[in-house]
């Protein structure tokens, strides 16, 4: 848990759920839904969505659900396509400017901000997360995993248990076999969709 606390603000609050109810609720001192570990998961909350359609989502949630607006970031758990819970992160309007729309990468001696819009892929190998980009490749100090969380679900997407990529640089989709695929990115590389990702693949690109 403490890792994925270093890609939001100090002052985020966070919410563990299993597939019906929170199980973990750490406030912050910026804002507390004043959740409770047994609370049954409301319809209209980010995190009954992100379970809804088995996908990351981020969203403006109004007063209506828990008294209070707030902006929330979901990763649905999921085991064999079925959701098992959910991770929240959970931030007031005000700290929204602190989310960087980019990633600081180091490429050779120097560390550069790449913004979302320019990274190509992502690869996970030889412990390392290489961050491939219109500036260059280099490497990120986080996980996919931890990275899989808070990139644009509506750019990133996981492929595969090494790789996640920006859609936009997808040239083609070639299949593959035993049910998954190939991608061939726009600068000519290879990148694989794994069995355990080619369903949640298809239905995010809609084939």
């Amino acid at each position: 848990m403490e890792s994925f606390e270093d890609l939001f603000p100090k002052e985020t609050s966070f919410a563990v759920s299993d597939a019906k109810r929170f199980i973990y609720y750490k406030p912050s001192n910026k804002i507390d839904l004043q959740i409770r570990p047994g609370d049954k998961i409301k319809e209209n909350t980010v995190t009954f969505k992100a379970l809804t359609i088995q996908q990351k989502i981020s969203e403006h949630i109004n007063s209506n659900v828990f008294g209070i607006p707030y902006y929330g970031t979901s990763v649905p758990i999921l085991h064999d396509g079925t959701p098992q819970g959910c991770v929240t992160a959970i931030l007031s309007s005000a700290q929204l400017r602190f989310l960087a729309d980019f990633l600081t990468v180091r490429i050779e001696d120097s560390w550069k901000p790449i913004p979302h819009k320019d990274i190509m892929f992502l690869e996970a190998q030889h412990r390392k997360t290489w961050v491939q980009s219109n500036r260059g490749m280099g490497t990120n100090k986080f996980n996919l995993s931890e990275l899989e969380y808070i990139l644009p679900a509506d750019l990133f997407i996981r492929c595969h248990r090494s790789y996640i990529v920006n859609v936009n640089y997808i040239a083609e989709i070639q299949p593959d076999s035993h049910s998954t695929f190939l991608l061939i990115m726009k600068d000519g590389t290879k990148v694989p969709v794994s069995q355990t990702y080619a369903k949640h693949f298809r239905k995010i690109l809609a084939f």
